[in-house]
């Protein structure tokens, strides 16, 4: 080793023991390549660990595998120089030396070129750029386009620069962006920001960072493939008219990361992608599903039958009734999958055949999507080869004795099951992951297991049944008789003990103050919880609360009509939409600064002069010196409680219109507005029996989502009981309380006075009740606002609520659309 060398290393330990020791460590790789290299080698290192510690430790402990990806040190150690241009780089110099031997194995001399050309262009124009770009792994910055596709991904951002948006901001989005939409799909993404971008720099940042709702409501726009959403009400009739189901529709997962999309289900609702390949795949997945519903795939005695196959108890159902199926797979260890992939592959034979036989033509459909798809690599290949010969033995009749016994009309899921028990313990399929599994499906197809289901009964009973003619239609779905409105207070159908045998009339629209009814078998009315939730109530008479006088009982909606909900949603599917795009402006695009941070995206100037003033005076100050952005939400929160009491059972004046009718569509409506807007929001209805007895009926709670589930809910609503308005005004504060938002918001939906049976005849009582629980809501910070259906309610709304909190509505027929105007009038002005 020359003297040369030896000064170098030996002015390395001087410094740092530990530049010394790597130093050393590194050099047997450089050694071979003679004396000239090495000592270029050495001043190289020097030069980097005295520009920065951790660049010249990341350039030492890279080199035994640089030298051997590069085969020596070019270009890889001018390249290293090229951070030694501008202070700062540090952070771009360590992701080049940890990733630049994998760039050269995986694309090349050519890749490593142009990767290291693209980043090193940024050195000079923003190091923190660079350094973004030299961070991101290399298998996520080529994609599977290689050199095509890092150069599509990187163009669009030198226009960008002139716009001051740096690549921490544009990569992330953009690699997303790529993976969805495609090479051309990023240019036009990029394009469209870069006009956002010049209307507003904290609006473009969103777009660029995909947080902004305008950026993820494009990708939806140029998504490739089949847009299902314009079209699912026409595949909705479709499945209903080939299997008489009549299912609502909810929005399927997608994810920015992308990926195959699959048509679901959970037994009671079909989950819709946003986009699937083509037309004829999304129909073949909602003939398929709904296959597996009316063929008894999920029929809650066979389920139990799967579980005992096994040796096994059926699970508990989890709170919402549901089952899931990864106990039946568990048994299987790490070959779960695999078992899974099998097993689907049976029943998803015993389906389309028995399918096939109400639907001729169907198998020949799936036949011919599948071959005209390229076949998937690896083990996926293997499964959808497999899938494709049990069809087309099926068809030609050349199936196994096993298998062929599910082609049968008396076949069921236990008999998949059983053959799949079979094939899995003599087929040669291979061993697959999670990430590969959805390649392995004919199209149409999907995991039958995916989500938990509720566990449905056996046909004939609540499942659609055959028609005279054999086939599956909607003569097969059984039309619910006509609702007949309860008939008078105590009728309650959600309690746990009978209703009392009563005899009488409901109260009037606008009224609901209870009609006196005959009740035979006094003294087996219905009690709620032990206890309750005791709240105090004002007594304007002797001017004093009566503690623990009214007790609220949570009690769960029996009543579901998911038939009735889906009906609703076509009738307002015109005014949805056009409420839809009126949300949009409603919609968060600000951006809200959080200081202190550690990394971001701009310095925080306040604390970076507080950085430097603490060091000068000797002091050790935490280095959180920047500002991130992040998208300003309108923290806003919304309780709508409606009143379930027996007027609204009745019709409005002659119209033929019963109240309820107009209160389930509205917060059908109502319920869709704030999903969009994305406010956190929750339904409750409201009803009373007593001081005692005073019932607070959950639809969606805030941590709840608006599922079938909520709107089969609203569908079946229905009235009862009287009006002690109070008191759940006073539970539903409490229950706002836990809501984090700031702004909390009360609607009451109402369409009498408040009114119980025990208030005396006094009509001013529980108005002066309710005036003071509204009063103690302000105190806590929740703004009540009420929604009234009664033509009188000016008599009495102003003292219960003050002048500006209320709103009488004078024609019934408007309440849906105009529920969810006022509540985003009020919320603008609270916001």
């Amino acid at each position: 080793m020359s003297a040369a060398m030896e000064d170098i290393l030996d002015h390395l330990a001087t410094i740092s023991f530990v530049a010394g020791r790597d130093a050393r460590a590194a050099l047997p790789a450089v050694t071979p390549l003679g004396e000239v290299a090495t000592l270029r080698y050495l001043e190289t290192g020097r030069d980097l660990f005295f520009y920065d510690r951790e660049a010249g430790k990341a350039f030492f402990h890279a080199t035994a595998d640089l030298v051997k990806a590069f085969g020596g040190l070019d270009p890889w150690l001018d390249q290293a120089r090229r951070f030694l241009s501008q202070r700062g780089t540090f952070r771009a110099a360590v992701g080049f030396f940890e990733q630049a031997g994998a760039v050269r194995r995986g694309w090349g001399v050519e890749g490593e070129a142009l990767w290291f050309a693209l980043g090193a262009a940024w050195v000079d124009r923003h190091v923190d750029s660079a350094a973004s770009y030299f961070r991101v792994p290399v298998a996520v910055l080529f994609g599977d386009a290689g050199t095509e596709g890092l150069r599509a991904l990187l163009t669009p951002a030198d226009t960008l620069a002139k716009g001051r948006l740096g690549l921490g901001t544009y990569l992330e989005g953009a690699i997303k962006v790529r993976g969805i939409c495609g090479l051309d799909g990023v240019a036009e993404w990029a394009r469209r920001g870069a006009d956002v971008l010049a209307a507003g720099r904290v609006r473009g940042e969103a777009w660029f960072r995909l947080e902004s709702d305008e950026a993820r409501s494009f990708l939806l726009e140029v998504l490739p493939g089949f847009h299902i959403g314009s079209h699912k009400r026409l595949f909705g009739l479709l499945l209903q008219a080939w299997t008489g189901l009549h299912l609502p529709l909810e929005e399927g997962d997608w994810s920015l990361e992308g990926g195959r999309s699959f048509l679901e289900t959970d037994g009671r609702s079909l989950f819709v992608p946003a986009v699937m390949p083509d037309r004829e795949e999304a129909l073949l997945a909602f003939y398929h599903t709904g296959a597996h519903l009316i063929f008894d795939s999920y029929e809650q005695d066979a389920i139990r039958a799967l579980f005992a196959e096994i040796g096994m108890e059926h699970p508990p159902l989890d709170p919402d009734q549901r089952m899931t199926w990864r106990p039946l797979f568990a048994r299987f260890g790490e070959d779960m999958t695999r078992f899974q992939l099998i097993f689907d592959l049976c029943e998803d034979l015993r389906v389309d055949t028995a399918l096939e036989r109400e639907m001729p033509g169907y198998l020949a459909r799936v036949l011919r999507a599948s071959r005209q798809r390229s076949l998937p690599e690896g083990a996926a290949g293997c499964y959808y080869q497999a899938a494709l010969r049990l069809l087309e033995g099926g068809m030609a009749g050349r199936l196994p004795e096993d298998l062929t016994a599910l082609t049968t009309a008396q076949a069921g899921i236990v008999d998949a099951f059983r053959a799949a028990l079979t094939l899995y313990a003599t087929t040669d399929l291979p061993p697959i992951s999670l990430s590969e599994r959805a390649r392995a499906y004919l199209p149409g197809h999907s995991p039958n297991a995916a989500r938990p289901v509720y566990p449905r009964h056996k046909r004939g009973t609540d499942a659609p049944e055959m028609d005279g003619g054999g086939e599956l239609g909607a003569a097969g779905h059984e039309e619910k008789p006509r609702e007949t409105p309860q008939q008078a207070e105590g009728n309650d159908p959600d309690m746990d003990i009978p209703p009392e045998d009563i005899q009488g009339t409901g109260g009037r629209v606008g009224v609901g103050i209870p009609i006196p009814a005959k009740v035979i078998g006094s003294g087996r009315g219905v009690q709620g919880p032990r206890g309750g939730w005791p709240y105090r109530e004002w007594d304007y008479r002797q001017q004093s609360y009566k503690e623990n006088w009214a007790r609220v009982h949570e009690r769960p909606l029996r009543e579901r009509d998911e038939v009735r909900a889906v009906a609703m949603a076509a009738e307002y599917d015109g005014t949805l939409r056009r409420l839809k795009q009126a949300l949009q402006a409603q919609k968060p695009t600000r951006m809200a600064p959080r200081r202190r941070q550690y990394e971001g995206d701009e310095p925080d100037l306040e604390a970076a002069v507080q950085f430097v003033v603490e060091r000068r005076a000797g002091r050790s100050p935490k280095a959180s010196i920047y500002q991130q952005r992040r998208p300003q939400q309108r923290d806003t929160s919304v309780l709508l409680l409606a009143d379930l009491s027996t007027s609204i059972m009745a019709e409005a004046g002659d119209s033929g219109v019963r109240v309820v009718d107009r209160l389930r569509a509205a917060m059908l409506l109502f319920g869709e507005a704030l999903v969009e807007v994305g406010d956190p929001f929750a339904l409750y209805g409201f009803a009373s029996k007593y001081h005692d007895e005073v019932l607070l009926y959950p639809i969606k709670r805030f941590a709840d989502k608006f599922d079938f589930r909520a709107r089969a809910l609203l569908g079946g609503l229905s009235g009862r009981l009287a009006t002690r308005m109070g008191a759940a005004i006073r539970h539903s504060s409490r229950l706002m309380l836990r809501s984090p938002a700031q702004r909390r918001l009360l609607l009451i939906l109402s369409d009498g006075r408040p009114a119980d049976y025990d208030d005396g005849g006094d009509s001013r009582y529980l108005q002066e009740d309710t005036r003071m629980a509204v009063k103690e809501a302000q105190d806590l910070g929740i703004h009540a606002f009420c929604i009234s259906l009664d033509p009188r309610g000016g008599e009495y709304l102003p003292l219960v609520f003050g002048p500006g909190h209320y709103l009488v509505l004078p024609h019934l027929d408007s309440l849906p659309t105009r529920l969810p105007e006022i509540y985003l009038h009020l919320r603008g002005h609270s916001a």
